[in-house]
């Protein structure tokens, strides 16, 4: 139940619906429980011939209902005759339907709106703390069990929540004001037949018992499901292309088999309990049928025929709100499970965050400072005792073999991960020290990947700028080379660019994230291999966009292709997570050492005669 009442914490201000809608239910209860109690009145001004016309006495309470009836009944026959009474009853019977839906359209209104309220605020907060985990979460956690998560089971939860929450308090009110009225016509038939009720809860509990563990198998399950369809529908060219096609769709197969085999024991169980309340409940009415029919036939009860008659009416209904409890068990268990799964990534903890202490970066004014730098993934040790000057205005280009650690340490500049020790300075202060968010603003970065979202051309340029103009957009796209083939598109800047800029060439789709790092207009760049993916065209017209992107800016550059970073300042050569050389172009190729091999090998891979003035 914490799990529960934690859950139900999301619907808060709660008191803002919970009072509206108990007055509500209580009101409709009270309502729908008349309009069964009318029938005795109603068969007994039909079917009694006694021609004797005596007024019933007023009863001292109004909570004795049948009595209070029984008195207007027959005054209303004395006083007007058996049609007119027979007009009031059906009236009265009218009226009570009539307020008893009002009030319940009411209450299933109010319990809408605290079931979208709770999945507003459960949804944003499922969604908030997946966009405050450092990147490292993301690299261990199967994107298609995220989703699972923020869509599926978040769905589950507010159905199970406020569902339960209406079960809970509206059906038991049902069925206290049946058992009122039951005991106000017979107590003794009332306290035989609830001898069974205590068979029939312990019979349902036995059938859910094991909901729950088969309900978080379920949700792991379907994540698994969604993962691999989000796996199938990323890589579907490379799955087409390495005909694996039969092995993709018979493993998303098998998830599939085996999620629908414990959604079909899930509900196995569920199905069970309706019968097993409803036959239960038909035992229930046949004993009390024969128990109360022996009463009226004897004569030893209190209760005439029109009386028993309610009473079977009224007990019939007993058995509607008591199958709803049963059902809502086995929802609340899903919805539990589900709710333990949302709870787990809401509580999971951010790696990476900004000092109690920090402060805002407000510009930058002499250099980026490594001292002592080393990080490692879990037990690995990537980066080691890491030491370097990037000054401002100058371009450091970061090279050497593939793991040799140079995206680990672009990343650690914008705090994408954070140092195992040593430092990371900028003028002079700890990026540590500071927000995270005034850093990230000093920076421009792209990547080998070009990430863009499923918008038009002009939002991806002015993507996380609000204020941007469309001069300054256009701006921007001239210096990343951009403009002229955005023009030659459909519709110029407002044109789609499709899922992750299907519409566009790998070129264009670069140039277009190099235009959004221009209005940015930062006045530190991280490039990362920004051209390694592009054919040689492309890659001549977006390099020329990097020379312009980095003019009169602060530039640290991880290089393929050596022979786009010569006129770095200096270039740094990392091998095993360590420096192993740095110096200009020449003084490397002096050097004799990994970065002239590296320089020949691209040559010779090449095929190109390897010019004097590269190699020396």
């Amino acid at each position: 139940m914490k799990t529960y009442f934690r859950l139900l914490s999301f619907a808060r201000p709660i008191n803002r619906y919970a009072i509206p809608y108990i007055i509500c239910t209580i009101f409709s209860v009270i309502f729908s429980t008349l309009n069964l109690a009318l029938v005795a009145p109603l068969l007994t001004t039909l079917f009694d011939e006694n021609t004797q016309q005596v007024i019933s006495p007023m009863p001292s309470s109004y909570f004795d209902v049948f009595a209070v009836f029984k008195h207007y009944t027959s005054y209303t026959k004395v006083m007007y005759g058996p049609m007119a009474t027979l007009k009031f009853v059906c009236v009265t019977i009218v009226i009570s339907v009539l307020l008893s839906n009002i009030f319940r359209y009411f209450a299933d209104r109010i319990m809408e709106s605290l079931r979208i309220h709770t999945l507003l605020n459960l949804r944003k907060s499922v969604f908030d703390s997946v966009m405050d985990m450092h990147l490292g979460y993301f690299s261990n956690e199967r994107k298609g069990d995220i989703l699972s998560k923020v869509a599926s089971d978040v769905q589950v939860v507010q159905y199970s929540v406020t569902g339960t929450l209406q079960v809970l308090f509206k059906e038991p009110v049902t069925i206290i004001a049946y058992l009122v009225f039951l005991f106000i016509i017979s107590y003794k038939l009332t306290l035989a037949s609830m001898l069974i009720i205590p068979i029939a809860g312990f019979l349902i509990s036995k059938i859910v018992r094991k909901l729950k563990e088969q309900a978080m198998a379920s949700h792991v399950a379907y994540g698994m499901m969604i993962s691999y369809l989000d796996e199938a529908l990323h890589g579907i060219k490379i799955i087409k292309a390495f005909n694996a096609v039969k092995f993709i769709t018979n493993r998303f197969h098998r998830q599939n088999v085996h999620y629908s085999k414990i959604i079909r024991s899930m509900s196995k169980k569920q199905q069970m309990a309706s019968p097993v309340s409803e036959t239960l409940g038909v035992i229930m009415v046949a004993g009390i049928v024969l128990f109360g029919g022996s009463l009226v036939l004897e004569h030893k009860g209190d209760m005439d025929a029109a009386s028993f008659i309610a009473y079977i009416a009224l007990f019939s209904q007993v058995m509607r709100p008591a199958k709803a409890i049963s059902a809502s068990f086995s929802g609340i268990h899903s919805g539990i499970a589900a709710g333990e799964r949302v709870l787990e990534m809401i509580d999971m903890k951010c790696q990476i965050n900004d000092a109690p202490d920090a402060t805002a970066l407000t510009e930058f004014k002499e250099a980026i400072r490594f001292e002592n730098v080393t990080f490692a993934y879990e037990q690995k040790e990537v980066l080691r005792n890491i030491s370097f000057t990037v000054p401002k205005g100058k371009t450091i280009a970061l090279v050497g073999p593939s793991g040799g650690g140079k995206s680990t340490l672009m990343d650690l500049v914008p705090r994408f991960i954070d140092v195992k020790s040593g430092n990371i300075l900028i003028d002079g202060k700890d990026i540590r020290s500071v927000t995270m968010e005034s850093l990230r603003t000093l920076m421009g970065i792209v990547n080998q990947e070009s990430i863009l979202f499923n918008d038009s051309i002009f939002n991806n340029i002015a993507f996380g700028n609000l204020n941007a103009t469309a001069e300054e957009v256009e701006a921007a796209a001239r210096i990343a080379n951009a403009h002229e083939f955005i023009l030659n598109t459909t519709d110029g800047y407002a044109t789609n660019i499709g899922d992750k800029g299907s519409k566009l060439s790998g070129g264009q789709r670069q140039r277009i994230c190099i235009a959004r790092a221009v209005l940015a207009n930062p006045p530190i760049m991280l490039l990362d291999e920004a051209t390694s993916a592009l054919d040689t065209e492309s890659e001549k017209m977006v390099q020329e966009a990097l020379n312009n992107l980095m003019k009169n800016r602060t530039s640290l550059v991880i290089a393929h292709r050596l022979s786009t970073i010569q006129n770095a300042d200096q270039i740094i050569v990392l091998d095993n997570g360590q420096i192993a050389e740095q110096g200009t172009h020449q003084e490397l190729l002096n050097a004799n050492g990994i970065y002239r091999k590296l320089i020949e090998m691209q040559t010779f891979s090449s095929n190109e005669t390897v010019p004097s003035e590269v190699i020396g």
